[in-house]
């Protein structure tokens, strides 16, 4: 009877440390701290982990990060404040914070690879949160990321102004060179620990194979193939040279002039002689035709713009640039 007393009051310790009070319903911060790789379950026979409480906990961590954010970089534009949150409860950093924090010794797992410590630790991470707001509420969740984490545990802006996205660069690199980029899923497979889905993505520019990626998600396997590619591009000057011809011959071919096919029925039918007609004037009832238009099909004259017509080519800033390509990177899941 006194072990598991003991226990229970080790871990209202090691929450306490943590997080800077302690928890009403412990049960709850239990289940955030259980990987389903320990197999427990209920007296049902369900499975009990805290799958449930990471997907409350990044729902939660979402808002709160991005409240803190705007409300600490005044001014900033849209594409900057996504990035820094991005940033911030990424699964690497989240990682980091678990383990810097000592909540990885307190996840209960078994059979678990070293390389797939981050990831676990990042939802671990997630879970409490999830857990703070049942037990506390979204007011104790703003308090416990402003005053443990972003004044003790991150500097908020070294994490903001440091270049740790590859994909965005990548991107941001491609569009500025006019590159073709593309990414190919190659294969789903399962960690031999955990079960847990293993992703490998490819970089394809101008149709040219570039660098693998791997992680536990997609955004994980793209961030490792970016990563790759960009040490690719810096020391082989002959992929360089390869994508540049790649995409040499894809422009020429899209500027070639494409023959038009000869209308067959048309062609048997110019034995007969047309015989000329006087030009008449549309009456004025009639609607005068309208020239193809040879963009897509139009339905008013109201549709039309002149917003894509300019007498000078309008060049992307590089902060436009690079906004475009933040927004493209983390928009996918």
């Amino acid at each position: 009877m006194k072990l598991p007393f003991r226990k229970e009051k080790e871990l209202f310790s090691a929450l306490y440390d943590i997080l800077g009070f302690y928890p009403r319903d412990i049960s709850v911060y239990k289940q955030a701290l259980l990987h389903k790789s320990a197999g427990q379950k209920n007296e049902k026979g369900r499975p009990i982990n805290n799958e449930r409480l990471e997907f409350l906990g990044d729902a939660v961590l979402d808002c709160v990060v991005g409240d803190i954010v705007y409300r600490h970089f005044q001014g900033k534009r849209e594409g900057f404040l996504t990035n820094t949150r991005s940033k911030l409860v990424s699964r690497s950093t989240l990682g980091k914070l678990a383990q810097e924090m000592g909540i990885s010794q307190l996840i209960k797992s078994t059979g678990h690879s070293t390389s797939h410590n981050n990831y676990m630790n990042g939802n671990a991470f997630e879970a409490l949160v999830g857990a703070i707001y049942l037990d506390r509420g979204y007011d104790a969740c703003m308090r416990f990321m402003e005053k443990r984490i972003l004044s003790q545990v991150i500097n908020i802006d070294k994490v903001a102004y440091k270049e740790v996205n590859f994909k965005s660069k990548l991107l941001e690199w491609s569009q500025k060179n006019r590159v073709k980029m593309e990414f190919r899923e190659l294969e789903q497979t399962k960690d031999a620990n955990t079960g847990s889905p293993v992703f490998t993505t490819q970089v394809f520019l101008e149709g040219i194979e570039g660098c693998k990626g791997t992680g536990f998600s997609k955004k994980e396997s793209h961030q490792q193939a970016s990563k790759e590619t960009l040490q690719l591009l810096r020391r082989e000057p002959q992929y360089i040279d390869a994508v540049f011809a790649a995409k040499g011959n894809r422009t020429k071919m899209e500027e070639e002039p494409v023959m038009c096919v000869p209308d067959l029925e048309k062609e048997q039918q110019n034995f007969i002689i047309e015989q000329e007609k006087a030009p008449q004037a549309p009456s004025k009832t009639e609607s005068v035709a309208v020239a193809d238009d040879p963009i897509e099909e139009r339905t008013s004259l109201d549709d039309l713009t002149l917003d894509d017509i300019s007498a000078t080519p309008q060049e992307k800033t590089r902060e436009e640039i690079i906004a475009e390509a933040e927004a493209a990177a983390f928009a996918e899941g």
